[in-house]
């Protein structure tokens, strides 16, 4: 990708009614477009960071059996006053609308209900069971707050998984199997160290949920952390009773502000039963299916990367997620420079590098700025000076370090 070609231009200064980190710092380098409180679009640069996250969380849900599909915005009223989710007074963040007919559909905040509707038509048996189903879909949340960015918004993209088993025993291994494959998640985009496990309210579906929570100054949640034994309580449960529950003393938890996101849930029969989703056991009795729903936020997670990763001169993202590998930069105008750095471009593009050239006529400490802004791992570039030594400028984002590097080795690592 050319930047000459790159339609998105960064700016100095984001918008001043704009008060979240990760907002400012994503428009300012141009990977994002904010619409209205809470909405965004994603420009080239942004779609391409939001797509590895959201591909890294496929490969994750594939990898312990989920099945991807990508179910419908528009919901019925009749199958949501079924599990009395339907109500204004019960939901208070729905946001409604009505057809040419006269009658009010809903936009879809989460799909328990439409799915175990679904499988109404494919669960019959017991052989038909364990299913795990999910999706990377847009979900809608009339938020009456909505001045974080990314991190919480009233148009944006979940995946949502949820399993569907015969028994409370097949449920737990179900469980166990996304648990785990979130935590590889975490690690995979770069928020391992920094992302906890952390009980909170199961409210009216089981004793307890697990958040994943990921510390950051620009958290609207408040964890308590056990640091040796890894674990955490969301500051809604800590209490007495729910640490001598969990085995912990309240002398070792430490007090840390966090992003919530990810969550699992175990929601037994809550939606089976009245949505009528049964199964048929070994003795021909019918049987309610047990579920779980699991949610991680896929524009939440790039917000939070932001938040904890960014530094004085903008943003910092990890080689998984970045949107290019390497962005080169040629300094100075003579012709010769320009036309090796060509060179140098196209044996990128054909060795399968993802490179972002920056090919504008423009002053060196203007490209510089902008690279530190936008973020991409690797900087590298080409001068008079590199090209008279036979070398490539080198300087690793993260770490700010610049190293000479041969060119014949920077072009075959």
């Amino acid at each position: 990708m050319r930047q000459s070609h790159l339609f998105t231009k960064t700016r100095k200064e984001a918008p001043s009614d704009e008060v979240a980190k990760n907002a400012q710092l994503l428009i300012r380098a141009g990977y994002i477009h904010k619409e209205m409180a809470g909405v965004y679009s994603y420009l080239p640069l942004g779609l391409k960071v939001f797509n590895k996250v959201a591909n890294i969380i496929r490969e994750e849900m594939d990898a312990v059996g989920g099945q991807e599909i990508k179910l419908t915005a528009l919901q019925d009223e009749v199958l949501w006053s079924k599990t009395d989710r339907w109500d204004d007074k019960k939901v208070d963040n729905w946001f409604k609308t009505k057809l040419k007919t006269g009658k009010e559909v809903g936009l879809g905040f989460t799909h328990e209900e439409p799915l175990t509707n679904i499988m109404k038509d494919h669960v019959q048996s017991h052989k038909d069971l364990p299913i795990l189903a999910y999706q990377v879909q847009t979900k809608f949340r009339n938020e009456k707050r909505s001045k974080s960015g990314l991190v919480r918004g009233r148009e944006f993209s979940m995946k949502d998984m949820y399993s569907f088993a015969r028994s409370e025993k097949e449920h737990e291994t179900l469980y166990a199997k996304v648990r785990e494959a979130y935590i590889k998640i975490f690690e995979r985009v770069g928020l391992g160290d920094l992302t906890k496990i952390t009980f909170a309210s199961g409210g009216v579906f089981s004793k307890y949920s697990e958040e994943f929570q990921t510390i950051s100054e620009a958290g609207e949640d408040t964890i308590y952390i056990d640091e040796k034994k890894n674990i955490a309580v969301n500051g809604e449960v800590n209490t007495d009773e729910v640490l001598a529950d969990l085995k912990l003393d309240k002398k070792n938890l430490v007090e840390k502000k966090s992003i919530e996101t990810g969550n699992i849930f175990s929601l037994g029969t809550k939606f089976s039963e009245p949505l009528g989703l049964t199964f048929k056991d070994k003795d021909e009795k019918d049987v309610p299916v047990i579920m779980g729903s699991y949610g991680i936020g896929v524009g939440r997670l790039m917000g939070a990367l932001v938040e904890v990763l960014s530094d004085s001169k903008g943003i910092v993202w990890p080689e998984a997620v970045a949107p290019l590998s390497v962005h080169l930069i040629l300094v100075g105008a003579d012709e010769k420079v320009r036309a090796h750095a060509e060179e140098v471009y196209e044996t990128l593009r054909e060795r399968g590098v993802d490179v972002l050239f920056d090919d504008r006529d423009v002053r060196p400490g203007e490209k510089f700025a902008e690279s530190d802004l936008i973020g991409i791992p690797t900087r590298a570039v080409i001068s008079e000076k590199t090209m008279a030594e036979g070398k490539v400028e080198v300087t690793a984002r993260a770490s700010g370090k610049s190293t000479m590097v041969d060119e014949a080795e920077f072009l075959n690592p």
